[in-house]
This record gives C-alpha cells, structure tokens and sequence, in this order.
C-alpha cells in the first residue's frame, strides 16, 4: 500500500489505467467491466481515468460512466476504491487539445462528477496546463472546486517542476502524472522525480511500460528481459518492480484492456528484485533508487 501524497488517500501500490477500455478498438462493455472487476479483486485499489478517454467530444466521460457501471456490479468494499480523473482537455473529432480555462476545468468537473455518480471526486487532476491560459487561472478553479467540496485533493499531469512549485503556490498538489518508463526515461521533464520524492508528492506514471507498442519493445530489450527469464516473471511485471523500487512515492498506473493484463499488473507488486537487478536496471537508465 501506497500513499497519495499528503491527501490520506491509501492506495494499492499499482493501480488500474482506464484508458485503453474506451479508446478507438475498445472491449465491448461486459468484457471491460471484466478487466475492471479482476484488477479490484487482484487488490488493486486506484483507478485512474479522465473525461477524454473517449472515442471524441460526443463520447465525453465514456471510461468514467464505464467505471461507476463496474463499480456498482462489484461485490467488494467499494469505499477502500479510489477513482482519479483528470479535466482540461478536449477530443474534436478524436484529436487531443488542451483546454484550460477556467470555465472549462468547472464544466468538466461537474461532467465528472455525474459521470461517476459521485458528489466528491477524491483526486481530481488537470490533464495539462493549456499554453493559452495562465496555469494560475487554471489551477486557481480547481482550488474553488475544492473549496466547494466538489474534490478532495488536486493533482497535475504532464508537468514540469517550475509549473509544480507554481501550482503549489495556490493550492496543495497531492500527485503528479506524467510519462515515465525506462525505455524514455524522464524526458521532458526531467526532476520531476526527484523532486516529487523530496515533497512527499505521489507520482503516478502514466505510459509506464512504453505506452503503445511497449510490451514488445520491453520483450526486445536484453536487460529487462534477462531480468524477466531469471525472475519467472514478464518483462512488463519487472518494469514495474523496478518502478516501484525508484522511490516510495512512485505509484503506476499500467493500462489493460485483458482480464490476463490487469491481473500481471496487479501481480507485479509483490516481485521483488535483488540489489544486482536493480544496479543494471540503473546502469541502463542511469536513474537510482532515491
């Protein structure tokens, strides 16, 4: 178990992306809520989400209405489940488009929030800042939205440190999502890391095993394989092990759109690597355990 940030909010140490089971060549819904319900009784605990994971703007909220539909199916502890999702962008004609004003971050909350049936979202993140609005304005909504009890706790996504510390400024920021695998590295935003390790801020990488095309690149790769062949575990599960291993605040959040998928994520927390594993994943990537 993990923690986000300051927020309380306890968390498996791998959590469930959402993306992939509403984007172009998604599972039909009964199969969707399958890969749903295995990730929670695999003893995941976040699901991460957002109101563009959609097809495009007449499909807005579809990952989130999919979630809410699992969630009230599930047989579980639906309190110990944490739901994050994220506002700021846009999908005209399927394309990606930030979208940071400040009455758009409040129309999509309130999207999010029916879409979810919920009346308090408990981590609402903004999808990226929007070159063309001042980060402040953006930010400054969202700690209204707070203000009103409409979400609990503020995260960032796709961000780099000075934008951090400027958010910061104005509201407390419990986590921070941005893209993060060995096979990239940090770039863009190198620091980010470090200085979400300093901070006691969560840091849920998104893309963590190499975004599209990424189990056949880990496969690919001589380190991470050798690694995986010694284990009995999966090039995918040691890259989470090994992310897991960077830092305590580092908390994934691999997609799935398989039952097979979500249950090796889930399964990829309890792997442990040894000190030798963990120096040639560091040689290779030139990042440490912090």
């Amino acid at each position: 178990m993990r923690v986000i940030g300051n927020s309380g909010l306890e968390v498996g140490s791998i959590g469930l992306g959402g993306m992939p089971l509403s984007l172009e060549g998604r599972p039909d819904e009964a199969d969707s809520v399958r890969v749903i319900h295995a990730a929670l009784d695999a003893g995941m605990t976040l699901i991460d989400t957002a109101d563009v994971y959609c097809l495009d703007d007449s499909d807005i909220g579809h990952n989130e209405r999919l979630i809410a539909k699992a969630l009230r199916l599930w047989r579980g502890e639906r309190d110990r489940i944490v739901v994050a999702t994220k506002g700021g962008l846009r999908r005209p004609g399927g394309a990606w488009v930030t979208s940071g004003q400040p009455r758009q971050i409040r129309d999509a909350c309130e999207r999010s929030l029916k879409a979810l049936d919920l009346d308090c979202i408990a981590l609402y993140q903004l999808h990226a800042p929007d070159p063309q609005v001042p980060l402040a304005d953006s930010v400054g909504e969202m700690a209204r939205l707070q203000a009103e009890g409409k979400i609990r706790h503020v995260g960032l996504s796709n961000v780099e440190v000075a934008e951090i510390e400027q958010a910061r400024r104005i509201v407390e920021v419990a986590s921070v999502q941005n893209r993060f695998n060995p096979l990239d590295g940090e770039r863009p935003h190198d620091g980010v890391i470090a200085y979400c390790h300093q901070e006691g801020i969560a840091y849920l990488p998104h893309s963590s095993v190499g975004g599209h095309n990424g189990h056949a690149r880990l496969a690919r790769h001589p380190t991470i394989s050798c690694i995986a062949q010694e284990l009995r575990a999966s090039p995918y599960q040691v890259t989470l092990a090994w992310l897991l291993a960077l830092s305590p605040v580092m908390i994934p959040i691999p997609g799935a759109s398989r039952v097979e998928s979500a249950l090796s994520s889930a399964a990829a927390a309890d792997l442990e690597l040894t000190a030798d594993q963990i120096e040639q994943l560091e040689q290779m990537t030139g990042l440490s355990p912090l």
